[in-house]
């Protein structure tokens, strides 16, 4: 996937420039969030309940502590200046400042935003950047929104913005937002309104510049300004210096504070008749004193009003730019053309050939909406716990992330969703990078870097898990990510970054003795990592106190250990080319691995193992106080995690390492356990290629699990793996407790569990990253096995396939869920006429958190690109090399 056009390819050399600090490319980018208020950092209410404490409604009057949020916004990459889009249709009883959703409450599957917004384009260096909101021009329906989903329950679908028939008719305006810089400071700004209806309508853009709330909070720094001048505004601040947002025309300016309405929001005086609301108040209610006739502020917008006539467009040009122009529009269009033609030159090279051009299309967009999904994420924890009252020498329990004081989150970071997810989670970054680097790998690398730095890794090796609780536990798969992205960089480029591997080894290590040290009870090597990102999957809430008692040995949780053993174990033996101290680093891991495939492989007709020989899966295991344990009997990904943990070594180890094979041999000898399991499973004989398997199971068990996977009527959809079997829609497993049953059943769609609360499901719905970790795992198998082992795929169907195959089969499966069918519909849109039929939207794809199993609608949140990036990754992986070529990426380490 290495770029065609070579030095060709200006966005490539901004990249080099941006890498090598010789400019400042990445300097300003969509880094605005898209939600702010009812977030962990804006939080002060005494419950800890951040939905209520901070509102929508609140949220154009009340000044943010830590961030800022808008319409297609851009900032600096420390967000001390913003500019964003405001509308208004003349109807709404509010600006159009934000995006609207429903909060975890109001929503009958948690939060949901509730507006049509589309990332269309965006080059790395955010060079080129292009957005789209669908703006109604009848009174957005704030109020029905709310009142319908709230009557709704959980078996309901959800009462979408499409479903009130304010888009009815096609009165709507498309508003497209491009941006494309003529140099690193320098930002050409193009807003396209088009009327889609049938009579003309009249809309209000106010394109807005402020400054993030900083100058009255405790050490907070002066107070910037915003002052009109001659067709502009010009901005000044301490740090960044002067800046000029350049517009065309006598337009209207409107001036005011980014401070917060006392009197609205807490019925207190304002010092000040000029505060956040301001504009609001002036365009939508009239009132001329709420802008300061001074013209200057903290806060600006500079307003249009547009009569667009129907089927018609009406363009706003602007620029931001830290140098004063005499002619501002000199060289404009030229520049925005030219930036538009190197994004496709650009992404030439990202999308490799053989892709049909819808294919590309998907590609595309989901690569852009990774690149717009990047957010400024600042939280200074022991600031934030001060401010609560709470010592970080004496943590409160009753306080969250209390234990995190050492914490100060000071960056642009990827964000699985920058509405209903605006802040980083563990896992979903470590997912986020894998896409990234289809685009940009520095960024990419820096990103699995950054969990992993003192700001952020807990003084006892944990990783943090996301904004709600630092100290849960998400699944380790940061060792998979880093070496995924140094084996693609090492195979596009033709040599691995040894500094960014080696550095992430040290600190791996610190979380890998973690784990270790906190998640395995007996010390049996059998792990209980919580509830591990897959939310309510299990009979119980796995990260609450179980109602029998006890604790749970968990088939996932053991097997992402075994994973973090093999990832951990490939770095070192890439390391150890340079430094043979690793040999000894991956000798234990060897042994940390070979103990767990022995726990995970336990035999007894007790209960106690986690594998289940008469159904051939793997299952969790409910340990009781009273010593007897039950395996709980849900075929869920749980037991498909263990297939995930599958690595090949190249043959390679025995010229290069004679002593870590030697000593391997030796430590299974010692140890007749070890030895009945781990010498089955071929880890000490060479295969195909004279490759060293390691994995959880033989081949006998491999066919068993591949059996299950593979049925239709089980895990395998039309649209990828599914979280939970199919067969439990006939067989819901259910277990009684003191006479109350739990149970499980299969739910292709929205959950109708509570636990965990929000729109988050694994009870049957497919998620793009364990189908990545799925399909990965396939590729390393067929590199250890070769063409020559085949299986039925589907099951029952006769038609067989070796592994690669059947990885690309499921691959194929996943990127359809985005693509036309037959009857020109995609599948990801489900039902709604709109994107079916409508030519300016069925080529709008949104990348969802999760589909629906069975029709791959998309479900949960609308714009989590982050992980369902991968899309880009399913679609493009096959094209990385040649076809059985997987065991390429394993060759030999260049020296």
């Amino acid at each position: 996937m290495a770029a065609k056009s070579g030095a060709a390819d200006p966005e490539r050399l901004r990249l080099a420039e941006a890498d090598e600090g010789r400019a400042a490319w990445r300097r300003w980018g969509p880094y605005l969030s898209e939600r702010q208020w009812g977030t962990v950092r804006e939080d002060y209410s005494p419950g800890g309940d951040a939905w209520s404490y901070f509102t929508h409604d609140q949220a154009r009057s009340r000044a943010y502590r830590w961030g800022e949020d808008g319409i297609a916004g851009v900032s600096d990459d420390k967000q001390r200046l913003c500019f964003a889009l405001a509308l208004w249709n003349g109807r709404d009883p509010i600006l159009k400042e934000r995006m609207f959703g429903l909060t975890n409450a109001e929503g009958n599957h948690g939060e949901d935003v509730k507006e049509y917004y589309f990332h269309l384009d965006s080059t790395p260096t955010h060079s080129y950047m292009k957005y789209l909101y669908k703006y109604p021009q009848g009174a957005f329906p704030y109020d029905d929104l709310v009142t319908v989903n709230r009557s709704r329950g959980r078996h309901d679908p959800e009462y979408e913005l499409l479903d009130t028939g304010v888009f009815d008719e096609d009165r709507y305006f498309d508003v497209f937002v491009e941006y494309a810089k003529a140099g690193p400071e320098d930002l050409l700004i193009e807003i396209t309104a088009h009327n889609r209806g049938p009579d003309e309508a009249t809309l209000h853009l106010l394109p807005t510049l402020w400054f993030r709330h900083t100058w009255s909070w405790a050490g907070g720094t002066a107070v910037p300004g915003l002052r009109r001048t001659p067709g502009a505004i010009r901005a000044v601040h301490d740090e960044l210096g002067p800046r000029w947002l350049y517009f065309t025309g006598e337009t209207e300016t409107l001036f005011t504070e980014n401070d917060t309405d006392n009197e609205r929001v807490f019925g207190s005086a304002n010092a000040t008749p000029y505060v956040k609301d301001g504009i609001d108040r002036y365009v939508v209610h009239g009132e001329s004193g709420a802008v300061n006739p001074q013209q200057t502020g903290t806060k600006a917008a500079v307003h249009h009003v547009l009569t667009v006539p129907a089927g018609d467009s009406v363009t706003v040009r602007l620029r931001l730019t830290d140098t004063e122009l005499a002619d501002p529009w000199a060289a404009f269009h030229q520049v925005l053309d030219t930036r538009r033609t190197e994004a496709d030159v650009f992404f030439e090279g990202v999308v490799p050939d053989g892709l049909a051009e819808d294919e590309r299309r998907t590609v595309r967009q989901a690569l852009a909406g990774m690149l717009w999904s990047k957010q400024y994420y600042y939280l200074d924890v022991e600031r934030w716990l001060a401010e609560h009252g709470v010592d970080p020498l004496a943590a409160d329990p009753r306080v969250r992330n209390s234990s995190w004081y050492h914490m100060v989150n000071d960056e642009v970071i990827s964000m699985p969703d920058t509405w209903e997810y605006p802040w980083f989670a563990a896992w979903d970054l470590a997912f986020h990078a894998i896409a990234l680097s289809m685009v940009d790998i520095g960024f990419a690398k820096s990103q699995l870097e950054l969990l992993l730095r003192r700001l952020y890794l807990h003084p006892n090796g944990q990783i943090p898990a996301y904004e709600w609780n630092f100290g849960d536990v998400n699944p380790p798969v940061h060792a998979w990510a880093v070496l995924f992205v140094y084996e693609l960089e090492k195979h596009r480029t033709g040599r691995g970054d040894r500094a960014f591997l080696e550095s992430a080894f040290q600190k791996l290590m610190k979380n890998f003795t973690w784990w270790l040290n906190r998640k395995d009870v007996d010390g049996n090597n059998v792990f209980q990592g919580g509830f591990l990102g897959l939310d309510n999957i299990g009979v119980f809430d796995r990260s609450a106190p179980l109602p029998t008692g006890g604790h749970l040995d968990q088939a996932d949780g053991t097997a992402w250990m075994a994973l973090y053993c093999q990832n951990l174990l490939e770095i070192a033996l890439e390391l150890a080319d340079d430094n043979r101290v690793y040999v000894e680093h991956a000798q234990t891991l060897f042994e940390h691995f070979a103990w767990i495939t022995v726990a995970m492989n336990h035999i007894g007709d007790d209960n106690q193992s986690l594998w289940d020989e008469e159904d051939g899966f793997f299952y969790d295991v409910l340990r009781l106080p009273d010593g007897g344990a039950t395996r709980l009997k849900v075929r869920s990904l749980v037991g498909l995690i263990p297939l995930a943990a599958t690595s090949v070594i190249g043959g390679w180890t025995d010229r290069r390492f004679p002593e870590l094979i030697q000593g391997a041999r030796e430590f299974v000898r010692g140890h007749p356990a070890v030895d009945a399991l781990v010498s089955s499973h071929h880890v000490l004989g060479p295969g195909a290629a004279g490759h060293h398997l390691f994995a959880l199971f033989d081949e006998d068990r491999l066919r068993r699990i591949l059996s299950r996977m593979l049925d239709e009527d089980e895990f395998l959809g039309p649209h990828g793996i599914r979280s939970l079997s199919r067969y439990h829609a006939a067989h819901p497993y259910t277990f009684e407790v003191h006479g109350e049953p739990y149970g499980v059943g299969y739910l292709p769609a929205e959950s109708d569990s509570g636990m965990f609360g929000g729109n988050s499901n694994w009870r049957g719905p497919v998620w793009f990253p364990v189908n990545l970790l799925l399909v990965r795992a396939l590729l390393n198998l067929h590199a250890y096995h070769g063409d020559d082992f085949t299986v039925e795929c589907p099951t029952g169907s006769g038609r067989r396939m070796n592994l690669y195959e059947v990885a690309r089969e499921i691959a194929d499966r996943l990127t359809a869920t985005f693509l036309l069918d037959a009857e020109g519909r995609r599948p990801v849109h489900g039902a709604q006429p709109k994107f079916a039929k409508d030519p300016h939207w069925r080529d709008l794809i949104l990348f969802h958190e999760y589909f629906h199993g069975d029709t791959g609608a998309g479900l949960g949140a609308s714009h989590q690109t982050g992980w369902t990036g991968l899309a880009a990754v399913t679609a493009t992986l096959f094209h990385l090399v040649g076809d059985g070529d997987w065991g390429a990426l394993r060759e030999e380490p260049l020296s």
